[in-house]
């Protein structure tokens, strides 16, 4: 469905496409008693740049299916502005990331300190989702929806760089999913077959069939609508059209690490001072929100060869 109508009404409505929305949608559909409308921002994800695990490099110089984001001067970088890209498509990040499939380390999940996401808890949804093609074992799965798979191609100066790292006694390491997630080696990559498997391919296009699915793309979620303290719909923007999906049960925000804290800002939910000075009403009072944000540090090495 791509034009609701202002009386169009489901039991959850989903903003976000990305990989949280795409696997909730997937999973909630399976009930066919249970109707789900998820709101993705960008268009499909069709293009081949999305399909074949080449058209990452295309997407770090900004494409129609990146947001690409810039962050504000950085004080402690001595004011440098960092690019961050982010999947504007079915999919979301997972359509345009470098693939490496690696989880968390076991001490992130039981360092939370939140019941029922301790390492123990969550093992199990990692195994029953993957489908390696190492195939399962005690710390993986087969025959799950999503694709894990091993290069098809690696350069021969990483095999050199690796035998100089195992001379050196640095660690090699040939599963970072494994017992041990440090070293040096190989990543595997969410992929099946050759090509990219996102979130949206391992989880929602398996489920778009499903006649209690509604999938709109290009559906610009703008803000949440709250009635008595509770979330009932979502208003969005679609081309040049303002429209309204309302929500039986709940809204569930899923628009990345960036965004997420966005919306509900926009609909009044966060530091009541940041908000008023925006001219936000404030619905709900809660600093947390838009802050706090963690990320993983990423360096490259580049150096130029003549061979092979």
């Amino acid at each position: 469905m791509s034009n609701p109508t202002p009386t169009d009404e489901f039991d959850y409505v989903i903003i976000g496409a990305g990989s949280a929305g795409s696997t909730i949608a997937g999973r909630l559909t399976e009930d066919a008693k249970i109707t789900v409308c998820i709101l993705e921002a960008g268009p499909e994800d069709k293009s081949p740049l999305i399909r074949a695990p080449l058209g990452f490099a295309f997407h770090p110089t900004g494409t129609v299916y990146n947001w690409a984001f810039d962050t504000a001067p950085q004080k402690h970088l001595n004011n440098r502005i960092c690019y961050q890209p982010r999947g504007r498509t079915l999919g979301g990040s997972s359509a345009i990331n470098a693939m490496i499939y690696i989880r968390g380390a076991k001490a992130d999940y039981d360092g939370w300190g939140v019941p029922g996401w301790g390492w123990s808890d969550v093992l199990p949804y990692f195994r029953r989702s993957e489908d390696n093609e190492r195939g399962a074992d005690a710390l993986h799965g087969a025959g799950g929806p999503l694709g894990v798979s091993d290069l098809r191609y690696k350069n021969p100066l990483s095999d050199v760089f690796l035998e100089a790292a195992g001379e050196l006694q640095l660690g090699v390491n040939a599963d970072f999913n494994g017992p041990r997630q440090e070293g040096m080696g190989y990543y595997q990559v969410t992929q099946r077959g050759g090509r990219r498997c996102s979130a949206a391919a391992a989880f929602l296009h398996p489920a778009r069939s499903r006649a209690n699915l509604n999938v709109m793309t290009d559906a610009r979620s703008e803000k949440i609508i709250i009635e008595n303290g509770r979330a009932t719909g979502v208003s969005f923007r679609q081309g040049r059209e303002s429209k309204t999906v309302r929500a039986r049960r709940e809204v569930i925000v899923c628009a990345g690490a960036f965004q997420s804290p966005q919306i509900l800002m926009l609909s009044g939910i966060g530091p009541a001072a940041r908000l008023r000075a925006k001219g936000v009403a404030v619905v709900l009072d809660r600093a947390g929100v838009g802050q706090n944000l963690q990320d993983h540090i990423d360096y490259t090495v580049l150096r130029r060869s003549k061979s092979p």
